[in-house]
């Protein structure tokens, strides 16, 4: 990925691309199949660009321009194929959150807007080797199990346990199927050990159904 060393170093003009339900963390990879002619459009002006797309989520408004929420994340194309029936699977990868600024009337298909990264430069530094306290792995673990056990989900768990602490929370946070304003808190929790409580929190919440008794994990 190019080096993006300071936030002078992102473009402060980026495409952006509405989609409910889907985060994009710092450092985290999202798969994405495009193909909406739109968006496909995006695409191809990316590739001949910086490569750099804003993710982000919307909230009300009208259906065919919704009102879009302050916070997205910006992320840049780190793996490009076309099908034969000309979709393209695209990953990114997370750089840096930012505050949704002014959107551009440039008349393009996609959506424009100016870009602050200002209050997010950590993300440009993460320590992906941090880690939580023994009583707050208990607790996380405890409750991951619950909400995979009440879901009827499964994870890879030898992965899990080797995994570092960043990989581990920002897979979980943008992979298991948690509704869009939760999506949403995990992308503005201040760092990595605000996110890691907000999803042991909400793994709590959401397997605690007093009619529902946990099973042993198999």
């Amino acid at each position: 990925m190019a080096p993006y060393r300071h936030l002078t170093d992102l473009p402060q003009l980026i495409p952006v691309f509405p989609l409910d339900g889907a985060l994009l963390l710092p450092g985290g990879d999202l798969p994405l199949q495009i193909f909406e002619p739109r968006y496909l459009n995006m695409i191809d002006d990316a590739m001949a660009g910086d490569r750099i797309i804003g993710m982000i989520q919307t909230r009300g408004g009208e259906r065919l321009r919704p009102h879009l929420v302050d916070v997205g994340c910006a992320g840049r194309i780190t793996s490009y194929a076309e099908t034969s029936d000309g979709r393209y699977l695209i990953t990114l990868t997370g750089i840096c959150r930012f505050e949704a600024g002014e959107e551009l009337d440039l008349r393009m298909p996609y959506r424009q807007l100016r870009a602050s990264y200002d209050r997010f430069g950590d993300d440009l530094d993460r320590d992906e080797r941090a880690e939580a306290t023994a009583a707050a792995r208990a607790r996380f673990a405890k409750a991951l199990k619950r909400y995979l056990n009440h879901r009827e989900l499964d994870i890879d768990w030898e992965t899990a346990n080797d995994a570092p602490l960043e990989a581990l929370v920002n897979s979980l946070c943008m992979g298991l199927p948690f509704e869009p304003a939760e999506k949403q808190a995990f992308l503005e929790a201040p760092d990595l050990a605000g996110r890691f409580d907000v999803l042991t929190t909400l793994l709590e919440i959401d397997a605690a159904d007093p009619d529902d008794e946990p099973t042993a994990l198999q």
